[in-house]
């Protein structure tokens, strides 16, 4: 009986751990989207992380567990995952993200948990205990998330500049502070979409592993899933002002023609990794799409150190995570 209790209390805390990381998901990624809206005057930062949490958790009713199910059972080979591997993974993305969020330099809270659990269960088994396939779809998202979104950015500014100039300038800027509710609404449904599943898929893994869901059941139990679309909803409101500065000025100036763009393009990204079941980082695709949508003025347009610097981030982030995660994978042995 205190073994049940004990293994109860356990799974409490880290459920609750894990809607903590959720939480500072949603604060820590508040500048993606938010900060184009924010910074081109369309919406006051209050307005504005209220619209993009109202949307963040609408998500729950559009989107396919797709990036859940990736996270809870396509990443690490089945019977490794307990209670101390969960509890270093996500120790390790916490970490990470509080040091990047101190910082200002807008990180991945997806790449580090995938960083988390990488690390811990190498710690506790090594790298043959992770599934291949999925760690590489990962990774290579690193590359085509902000490519994708740079791209589509970039020509979708391409587009609109062509289309409309013969109209005058106030007229198109009109035109787009209204439009740009629109693309901002649709890449806050994208960011829920994919960053609540991401949680969802670790609380998942980790009630497999206890046994408190088989391992047959083909989604996770409702309550994770208002819970985690809840929790990254609640983050957003609090917004992460810091790195809002930094993705909203820093990288380039952007009027709502500009803002309308990126968040397009990121929006659309998002859609297509989600629908493929990939747990895209929706920092490095905003990022992409808003440095694609300043290099269509000209390539001094962009503050191309700032841009290295979230680089070198993005770089840093997976075995950040993975090396913080190993070594709360050993102390958690220690704990319980």
């Amino acid at each position: 009986m205190e073994q049940v209790q004990t293994a109860l209390w356990v799974v409490a805390l880290l459920v609750a751990l894990a809607l903590a990381f959720d939480f500072m998901n949603g604060f820590h990624d508040a500048a993606n989207s938010i900060a184009t809206v924010v910074s081109t005057g369309v919406l006051k930062p209050g307005q504005a992380v209220i619209f993009a949490a109202f949307f963040n958790f609408i998500a729950i009713f559009i989107f396919h567990l797709s990036v859940a199910a990736t996270v809870g059972k396509g990443i690490v080979q089945p019977g490794v995952v307990d209670t101390h591997v969960v509890f270093g993974a996500l120790v390790g993305a916490i970490t990470w993200n509080v040091i990047t969020w101190y910082y200002g330099i807008p990180s991945s809270s997806s790449h580090a948990l995938i960083g988390g659990i990488v690390g811990a269960v190498i710690a506790k088994a090594g790298a043959g205990a992770l599934i291949s396939a999925g760690i590489m779809k990962t990774v290579a998202f690193i590359f085509v998330s902000p490519l994708l979104g740079f791209t589509l950015g970039s020509v979708m500014m391409v587009v609109v500049a062509w289309t409309f100039r013969r109209m005058r300038p106030s007229r198109i800027d009109k035109w787009f502070r209204r439009l740009q509710l629109v693309s901002a609404g649709a890449y806050s449904l994208g960011h829920g979409g994919n960053d609540a599943q991401k949680t969802i898929g670790i609380i998942w893994m980790m009630l497999i592993a206890t046994g408190y869901v088989l391992p047959t059941e083909s989604a996770p139990p409702t309550w994770t899933i208002v819970s985690c679309y809840a929790a990254i909803g609640a983050g957003t409101m609090f917004g992460g002002w810091r790195i809002v500065r930094t993705m909203g000025q820093k990288i380039t100036k952007l009027k709502p023609v500009g803002g309308f763009c990126a968040e397009t393009g990121g929006a659309l990204t998002l859609f297509f990794a989600t629908a493929l079941g990939v747990p895209v980082s929706t920092t490095h695709t905003i990022t992409g799409a808003i440095v694609g949508v300043g290099s269509t003025q000209r390539a001094s347009a962009v503050r191309w150190g700032v841009a290295g610097n979230i680089v070198w981030a993005w770089v840093l982030t997976i075995p950040a995570a993975a090396f913080v995660a190993a070594i709360a994978y050993w102390v958690s042995l220690q704990i319980f």
